[in-house]
């Protein structure tokens, strides 16, 4: 009478249950011999990929899953037999490794199951490594429980960073971010340029259409400041109507082509709010840092001069430190 042999022989009646267990199990089994050919695809297996162990019995799992990551899987497998013990991978690291559907796809917070696995080489009677036994854990529901709290902490992060009228850094954030840029260019010397602008005649157009319509004015230059700026420029609500923007890797001459570019579409841009039409203007100050300006603070206060050297001299234009507010 032929036996399953795990070390002790076994009858046939505790083969029986022995394999009824592996069947029932609430996870994952698949073993496979050293050409990759399935020899156990158990219950879990059957019932998440629809697929019946007797159909697929002795068939090459790369030829019968042809999306699994043939290359990956079989780098794991191969470590494992190295190794001569089991090797693990995390969802984090790969989320799956059978395109299965979640057990709750309805009532989760996922479609896909997210899987952890486990690769574990099988000895045979004679001491040899013959097989490999993939076991596949169901971790769905606490992977989208930490990546539901990943994602509401980047949502509270981006509240604590954000004005919430503009969309754009608030205040704090920005200058956090301006320190930076400051010991950044410290220590490379990298061409950075501040630009501050400041809305013109603002409170008349608080007082003459109202601050709902302000807000509105207020929004659109940010949806203009976005428009026209990079993704990788760092724009911020300073305060009240006064807005700043780092930008990177910008010297004096191409900054200033920047923020007349700015200036010129608010200029040429007309706000339509309920039955109200209005237009404005902006004023601009920039300063291209240096070694000579001693810390993030002076640079700040030397671009804020210039702002208010073009309001000083006639508003609605740019003026650059050092170049034109002699």
């Amino acid at each position: 009478m032929d036996t399953f042999v795990t070390g002790n022989a076994l009858d046939l009646e505790d083969f029986h249950w022995l394999m009824d267990i592996l069947q029932s199990l609430d996870v994952g089994l698949v073993v496979l011999d050293k050409s990759y050919n399935i020899q156990l695809w158990n219950g879990f297996m059957e019932n998440y990929s629809g697929i019946h162990g007797v159909a697929i019995n002795n068939h090459n799992i790369f030829e019968t899953f042809p999306d699994l990551p043939q290359s990956w899987l079989k780098h794991k497998v191969e470590d494992a037999i190295v190794l001569q013990g089991p090797v693990f991978n995390s969802w984090e690291q790969k989320p799956f490794l059978f395109k299965f559907t979640a057990a709750r796809p309805f009532t989760g917070l996922s479609s896909i199951m997210y899987q952890n696995i486990t690769i574990m080489p099988l000895r045979s009677i004679h001491g040899t490594i013959s097989h490999v036994c993939i076991i596949i854990y169901d971790v769905t529901e606490s992977a989208t429980n930490q990546l539901g709290l990943q994602d509401a902490n980047e949502k509270l992060r981006a509240l604590s960073i954000t004005d919430g009228l503009t969309q754009l850094y608030n205040r704090a954030y920005w200058q956090e971010c301006l320190v930076q840029e400051y010991n950044r260019f410290k220590r490379k010397s990298i061409n950075v340029t501040l630009m501050m602008m400041d809305i013109d005649f603002f409170k008349k157009v608080n007082d003459t259409y109202g601050h709902p319509a302000g807000d509105e004015v207020l929004r659109t230059l940010s949806k203009i400041l976005k428009s026209q700026l990079r993704a990788t420029d760092v724009a911020g609500r300073y305060g009240g109507e006064e807005f700043a923007v780092i930008l990177l890797d910008s010297d004096i001459e191409k900054s200033i082509m920047v923020a007349e570019r700015v200036r010129k579409a608010v200029e040429a841009h007309t706000v339509y709010y309920e039955d109200l039409v209005i237009k404005f203007t902006l004023s601009v100050g920039l300063c291209q840092l240096t070694s000579s300006i001693e810390s993030a603070q002076d640079w700040l206060v030397n671009t804020d001069n210039c702002l208010y050297y073009s309001k000083e001299h006639g508003r609605n234009q740019v003026t650059a430190y050092g170049i034109n507010n002699k």
